[in-house]
């Protein structure tokens, strides 16, 4: 009795997924640097105590309820771009934000890292990242670390895009 071998079925299942593997396990950075945080915390204060002079005592009433929610949504806004972290493994990049943004690895089409050198402790820099179905993410991180690692993340996917 013959046996026939079996297909081969992976040539129908398509392209293979891109990988990309950080040079450690879990790379880690706090999404905001220092002086990007402390510059966000002075401006929020500063705004408190330039609405505070601007109207005094009567800030207590209620027709100046609308400042302070402005003000409660700003440093709700600035609360989470301090506690912001950013990790990458071999399979997500993910940022914890006001909303937790999560980017399976498999799926990136493009990913560009924009930065002002010299500048990134008051400019964040960060990591456009495109899907293969459209969707588009920005990522923030500060470590020096990280930013080496988005620069590799950006050349192997398009050295690897570029070769389907």
């Amino acid at each position: 009795m013959t046996t026939t071998p079996l297909p081969d079925l992976t040539e129908h299942l398509g392209p293979a997924p891109f990988r990309f593997t950080p040079k450690h396990e879990t790379v880690a950075s706090p999404a905001f640097s220092l002086p990007f945080k402390v510059l966000a915390v002075s401006l929020l204060l500063g705004l408190a105590f330039w609405a505070y002079q601007l109207h005094g005592p009567q800030m207590a009433q209620t027709d100046y309820l609308w400042l302070w929610a402005a003000w409660g949504i700003m440093a709700y806004t600035v609360g989470h771009l301090l506690l912001g972290k950013t990790r990458l493994t071999s399979q997500t990049l993910e940022q914890t934000w006001i909303w937790h943004k999560k980017v399976e690895l498999r799926d990136l089409a493009y990913v560009k890292l924009i930065r002002v050198p010299g500048l990134d402790a008051v400019i964040a820099p960060r990591l456009y990242a495109r899907t293969l179905m459209g969707k588009f993410t920005v990522i923030y991180a500060c470590s020096p670390e990280m930013i080496d690692e988005f620069k590799r993340l950006g050349a192997e996917l398009k050295e690897f895009r570029s070769m389907r």
